[in-house]
């Protein structure tokens, strides 16, 4: 049901566009932001393990993709992605690229990071962000520093102009659509349960004979991965990259949005990201601190749900619903 409604709402949103101008391009943005929530949401609903260093992956992934694109002296990678790019396949090929970064700096750092717990989990995945940020600012020879990368364009699919924005749109569409399905069999198959249990009783868990360190460790991976993704279609999307993609407020925004929305649903943190990047779009416009409303919007939702002892908007509705059908009775 969930993925007839994202297409019913991703296919709507062009028609609409013509009705409320820059639909399409927020949208946009919203999926791929929605897809860095939802791989958050992997890791902080449903193995109960908040990152503060969730945009590493995402900022990595970004800077591989433009760098490949840019970068022309490096003979070996500009080579494989011209044929790639020249057999219609560039775009499959920064996609790969974009999964190998974001698994291979996910995977480090799970090694460092997930032995910890609670609050000091929190500030190694932050104090492992900062580094990769430090390394973007600082490395300008490969990341040009604070310019950051202009990326030139979009490589097509199969004779696909992706430089079109309607085209673009609709691949990006895709890509979510197929990123949510994954996630949601991913969450929901025995191992998704298993997180479920490692975040409720770590201990029981170990007690039964489960190997949570590892559980966690793959779940720190398939986070990563996704959020891998997520960098790969920004690159794409804005043309840019530049390290405040690897800031704190990028990993603190998509937290925001998992923790807005409902976690452990995978529908919250697209409900948060919707709601956060449409204040961005539309309010900032006329209000200058619009980052106020964002607040009161969230403090509000908190008060709320423990008030109804649930989690996040979704959350809130789901007990006004069942509320309403006990009264109904």
């Amino acid at each position: 049901m969930l993925f007839f409604g994202f297409l019913i709402i991703g296919g709507i949103t062009p028609i609409l566009d013509k009705y409320v101008p820059l639909s399409q391009l927020i949208m946009n943005e919203i999926l791929v932001f929605a897809v860095l929530a939802m791989s958050l949401d992997i890791l902080m609903g449903y193995t109960g393990l908040a990152s503060l260093g969730h945009a590493a992956y995402f900022g990595v992934s970004s800077y591989a993709c433009a760098i490949v694109m840019t970068k022309t002296s490096w003979v070996t990678s500009f080579a494989a992605y011209t044929w790639a790019q020249n057999n219609g396949l560039g775009i499959i090929f920064l996609l790969v690229i974009a999964i190998v970064v974001a698994l291979f700096f996910a995977a480090f750092f799970g090694l460092l990071a997930i032995r910890a717990t609670d609050v000091y989990f929190l500030m190694i995945t932050l104090s492992l962000a900062m580094v990769v940020w430090g390394l973007a600012y600082r490395w300008s020879a490969v990341t040009e520093g604070d310019n950051g990368i202009n990326v030139p364009g979009r490589p097509s699919l199969f004779g696909i102009n992706l430089d079109d924005d309607y085209n673009f749109y609709f691949f990006t569409l895709a890509v979510f659509l197929i990123c949510f399905s994954i996630m949601y069999l991913f969450v929901n198959s025995p191992f998704g349960k298993s997180l479920v249990g490692i975040r409720e009783s770590e201990e029981r868990m170990k007690m039964l004979g489960y190997n949570t360190w590892l559980h966690k460790y793959i779940a720190f991976i398939v986070a990563g991965i996704f959020s891998g993704i997520a960098g790969f279609l920004w690159t794409l999307f804005n043309l840019f990259v530049s390290p405040p993609d690897l800031e704190l407020i990028t990993s603190a925004e998509a937290l925001f949005m998992v923790a807005l929305g409902g976690p452990a649903t995978l529908l919250g943190p697209f409900i948060g990201a919707s709601i956060i990047k449409i204040l961005q779009q539309f309010v900032s416009i006329y209000v200058e601190r619009w980052p106020l409303i964002l607040g009161a919007i969230y403090i509000l939702t908190i008060m709320i749900s423990r008030l109804y002892k649930v989690e996040g908007i979704l959350g809130i509705f789901s007990k006004i619903r069942n509320s309403s059908k006990e009264m109904e009775k």
